[in-house]
């Protein structure tokens, strides 16, 4: 089993290296003259079915990524080929089946899934056969725990993280009573919990705590439930189907303004799907979610791609490109069996860096480094989980306008 321990290959260690043979990926190993196998990405998001408005920011940001690697020269000075692409479409089955379709085409590395449940869907498949597995959005409890191999890594701050600061929120909001529904999965109950748990210790009645069927028709019985719990705030996680949550609660009388969400509703266009007619009627609502990313970040990404809309998970989706491609130029080897040990290393206890260029350039002059990700400053533990994130606190104005009202930098080792 590979060790997750931060360790920092010397140079002559690193040449040891470079006569072994590649397993579990395409990759092999190779040089700074770039004769080795170029390092292949692939990966695993929503394109089609209910999840599918989180695949274009993911996806925008991976190809983004990897554009300023090739940019800075490529890894080991050989430019990464295109990435390869499979659709996870919340369907275990079918992203399964994408996940052995990458690891066939010889992928070194896998970025995804973007659902924690589709990620436990294909998460023996890709590290079972070696291949290093890094997702930007996956933030179920425990979910880095299950993976005994070592090649799953998260850049998404888990919900332990994230509940207690909605749940701070709520309280400096001066909210006494709380409703939480959630979709009944991973994702939902964990952050529900979380949440629920925090709510509590700061003295506030959690009213209702339940969670419902995503793929129901109707959530008529969900708003019902929830509008008779009477609680003087409401809390759903939920994805795309939560619009039909809100708009329920609305036609109850439950105010907008008392309604709060997660990372599934940070959605810049959640107003016009609420009401196209008058996005106002979104008024004061507010919710919590990791932070897209700093703003020189999120103006390229734009700038990269002109018709993203959502930005949701960019900023670590794209750091776990990054961060995975100087594990493999500190390895000096594109094969996963080998850079996986570095994969701590390089995010860790060494000189301060914050792109490709400017790490692989330390690198190269025997620096050991610590990327600083546009997402936040990485730092993994020894299960894969990032230990410090920064959430926002987004909202909507008079106009139905998203924006992001504040920011909150949490360390789960302090």
């Amino acid at each position: 089993m590979p060790s997750k321990k931060a360790l920092s290959l010397t140079a002559a260690a690193a040449a040891l290296t470079l006569g072994l043979t590649a397993c579990g990926g395409g990759g092999a190993e190779g040089g700074g003259d770039g004769g080795g196998e170029p390092l292949q990405y692939g990966y695993v998001f929503p394109e089609t079915g209910d999840l599918s408005h989180l695949g274009p920011p993911q996806i925008s940001a991976a190809k983004y990524a990897l554009s300023e690697i090739n940019d800075a020269g490529g890894v080991m000075g050989t430019e990464l080929p295109d990435i390869l692409s499979g659709d996870e479409a919340n369907d275990a089955a079918q992203a399964n089946d994408a996940a052995k379709r990458l690891v066939d085409q010889d992928a070194d590395i896998i970025l995804g899934a973007a659902a924690s449940g589709m990620t436990q869907a294909i998460m023996d498949t890709v590290t079972g056969a070696e291949v290093v597995q890094c997702s930007g959005s996956n933030t179920a409890p425990g979910l880095a725990a299950e993976d005994e191999t070592g090649y799953y890594w998260r850049t998404a701050p888990s919900d332990t993280m994230q509940g207690p600061v909605l749940a701070q929120k709520i309280a400096s909001d001066g909210h006494q009573s709380v409703a939480i529904t959630y979709r009944a999965d991973d994702y939902g109950e964990g952050l529900a919990n979380a949440t629920a748990e925090a709510l509590k210790q700061n003295g506030i009645e959690v009213a209702y705590n339940q969670g419902y069927d995503p793929n129901t028709a109707n959530f008529d019985s969900v708003v019902s439930d929830v509008a008779g719990a009477d609680a003087d705030a409401v809390v759903m996680v939920s994805f795309e189907e939560g619009v039909q949550i809100i708009t329920g609660l609305i036609e109850s009388g439950v105010g907008a303004d008392q309604m709060y969400g997660t990372d599934g509703l940070n959605d810049e266009t959640l107003a016009e799907k609420v009401d196209a007619q008058d996005p106002s009627t979104l008024a004061g609502f507010q919710g919590t979610a990791p932070a897209n990313g700093q703003q020189e970040f999120l103006d390229g990404l734009k700038s990269f791609d002109q018709d993203l809309e959502v930005l949701q998970f960019s900023g670590q989706v794209y750091d776990c490109g990054i961060v995975t491609a100087l594990a493999a130029e500190q390895a000096q080897s594109t094969d996963p069996t080998v850079f996986v040990e570095e994969m701590g290393a390089v995010s860790q206890e060494g000189t301060e860096c914050s792109s490709f260029e400017e790490c692989r350039d330390l690198i190269a002059e025997g620096e050991d480094i610590d990327y600083q990700g546009v997402s936040g400053p990485i730092n993994f533990d020894q299960d894969g989980n990032v230990t410090s994130a920064t959430f926002q606190i987004y909202g909507f104005n008079d106009q139905g306008e998203h924006s992001q009202q504040d920011e909150i930098t949490v360390d789960s080792q302090a």
